[in-house]
């Protein structure tokens, strides 16, 4: 029986692979101390959905620590081998980081080194993946030639990038903001701890992950966050770019499925773009139109000029190079399906 550790195993991500992998009769233990409502606020809490998971997965190992525990991680590592790290847990806003840069720091960047650290002195033979971001690039993507259109910001046809950005895209010279700054950070830790050490790491670097057990806010969760906004007539602020602004979405399961196949074929100190692709994105004015149609109502949309410092205006991952080493993973969502499965979940959890 293999084990296998999540991080953040309350969040999104986490509690997917939780579900994901012991329903592949893995043994799973989990690490999440809720600090999703430290950043922000008592509706972004995790706790339900740690009860949620504990209550459906009686074998499911819940720890309730903090990954800059090094005592802490360190006890569980010597005491239990792991054949599997998902390391999903993070501060992972962009504005959050400003208001308190050294939390922000200590958990995406040192929090990853012990864990990374207590990996190699005692599962070296396992995996390691580590949930990065598209934000290691900083504002690098907003340099590219983009075309205004209708109801979004594109890129020509003949762009090396229109099929998406791939791992080639420079990470230097660009506004990252403090988190893309720590989230960079734990990135190179990653795949150093793979090429100098030998171990078998992957940084998977996200567009926006989303899925029905996301706890969103207004500062982490676009779609979810949006569709809360509109199903219950709160107000929902979009900032700059004339709501124009392009992302790619990627549904938690196709991300962890993702996880799956590098696990059975783990490779050295490796890094892919992930994201929705040409498969799934979306504009900020032509999500809040779906959403309407979805639910049958209109949502209070206030537009506010000032754009988020360091923020994209047109991101698509190029999922090929993952799609090259491990040519049997397909999606199993696509734009439509995950706000159909959002809008949806949401009023039945909700009414």
């Amino acid at each position: 029986m293999k084990n296998i550790l999540i991080t953040g195993s309350g969040g999104l991500i986490g509690s997917e692979a939780v579900r994901f992998f012991i329903n592949k009769g893995y043994t799973v233990f989990g690490i999440d101390n809720d600090m999703r409502s430290y950043f922000f606020g008592k509706e972004a809490s995790t706790k339900w959905n740690v009860e949620k998971i504990s209550r459906e997965n009686p074998s499911y190992h819940h720890v309730t620590l903090d990954i800059r525990d090094k005592n802490g991680i360190k006890e569980l590592f010597s005491s239990t081998p792991f054949d599997l790290i998902i390391h999903c847990a993070a501060q992972p806003s962009h504005d959050w980081a400003a208001r308190e840069p050294f939390t922000d720091f200590e958990i995406n960047a040192y929090g990853t080194l012990i864990l990374l650290e207590a990996f190699r002195t005692y599962s070296p033979d396992g995996v390691f993946i580590f949930t990065s971001t598209n934000k290691v690039y900083g504002d690098r993507p907003n340099e590219l030639p983009l075309i205004e259109l209708e109801t979004r910001y594109e890129i020509d046809s003949n762009h090396p990038y229109y099929i998406g950005i791939d791992e080639s895209m420079s990470i230097d010279q660009s506004k990252h903001s403090l988190f893309g700054a720590s989230k960079a950070s734990a990135d190179l830790f990653v795949q150093e701890y793979g090429r100098y050490f030998g171990l078998k790491t992957a940084c998977f670097r996200g567009g926006c992950l989303t899925g029905p057990a996301h706890s969103p806010a207004e500062l982490h969760g676009f779609l979810a966050y949006l569709v809360k906004c509109i199903a219950t007539g709160k107000k929902y602020s979009i900032f700059g770019y004339k709501g124009k602004q392009v992302r790619d979405n990627i549904h938690s399961y196709d991300l962890v499925h993702a996880f799956y196949h590098f696990f059975q074929n783990p490779r050295i100190g490796e890094v892919y773009n992930i994201g929705g692709s040409r498969h799934s994105n979306i504009s900020m004015i032509e999500a809040i139109s779906k959403i309407e149609t979805i639910l049958g109502k209109k949502g209070n949309i206030e537009y506010l000029e000032t754009n988020r410092i360091g923020d994209h205006i047109w991101y698509i991952s190029d999922v090929s190079k993952f799609k090259k080493h491990y040519p049997g993973w397909e999606y199993a969502y696509d734009g439509d399906a995950i706000l159909r499965e959002l809008c949806s979940e949401y009023l039945n959890s909700h009414v």
